[in-house]
């Protein structure tokens, strides 16, 4: 994977030879498992390099060391995987609620020997009971509204804290609309990164949520509420 390391450098993602190899053989197993389980609708190398594994590492510098990561919704292992290749320190916790998914995200984190690495089937509210205000960051990578992704986010996150959370630049509304959950759920937006990829024509913003107090008990709601009635 040439490009890989090319586009990397690019961007100023130095990747050691291990670091490369275990990209490789993630991209096997993502093209392989995606024959059978729909992972992934992207599947050409050069497009899985960038709109997966680099978008993926585009905040990797935000992270602070060791710290335990927890990623929301994981699906593909998008953006936890990439962050632990490229940041081995990290310990990073994936939450999907579909049981095939954990089953292809542990088969990569045994492949990879990506140590202090775990995947867990839940349902992001049923994770949270036991969970609550347990990580130093949280990450989501998904298409739900801001508004219903801190909801699942924000508990799951210690005071002192942060949710960096991937979306694309069509921004202004819904970071409106969420500015009633960020204050309830104990956060302050700190600052927004903007990236651009020219390669993918592929244009990103990373919100940066601090934790700055206790998320009330009551959230994240049961029973799907934070989407079909998000906190307004």
């Amino acid at each position: 994977m040439q490009h890989l390391k090319e586009v990397f450098d690019k961007y100023d993602k130095k990747l050691s030879e291990t670091q490369l190899h275990q990209f490789e053989e993630y991209f096997s197993l993502l093209i392989e498992t995606n024959k059978m389980l729909n992972l992934t609708a992207i599947t050409d190398e050069k497009e899985v390099v960038i709109k997966h594994f680099l978008d993926s590492v585009l905040p990797d510098k935000i992270f602070p060391q060791n710290a335990s990561v927890i990623d929301v919704g994981s699906g593909a292992g998008f953006p936890a995987l990439p962050l632990k290749i490229v940041r081995p320190d990290l310990h990073v916790c994936m939450v999907d609620s579909l049981n095939k998914r954990i089953n292809f995200l542990q088969e990569v984190i045994e492949k990879l020997k990506l140590d202090h690495s775990i995947a867990v089937h839940s349902r992001a509210e049923d994770f949270a009971k036991n969970n609550r205000e347990k990580f130093d960051v949280a990450v989501a990578r998904a298409v739900a509204r801001l508004n219903t992704l801190l909801e699942y986010l924000l508990p799951l996150v210690k005071v002192g804290g942060m949710a960096v959370i991937y979306k694309s630049c069509k921004l202004e509304e819904e970071l409106q609309e969420a500015q009633k959950a960020i204050s309830v759920l104990g956060g302050k937006l700190e600052k927004i990164e903007y990236f651009c990829i020219e390669e993918g024509g592929l244009e990103r913003n990373i919100l940066i949520i601090k934790k700055v107090a206790n998320t009330p008990p009551k959230f994240p709601r049961p029973q799907n509420k934070p989407k079909l009635n998000p906190i307004k």
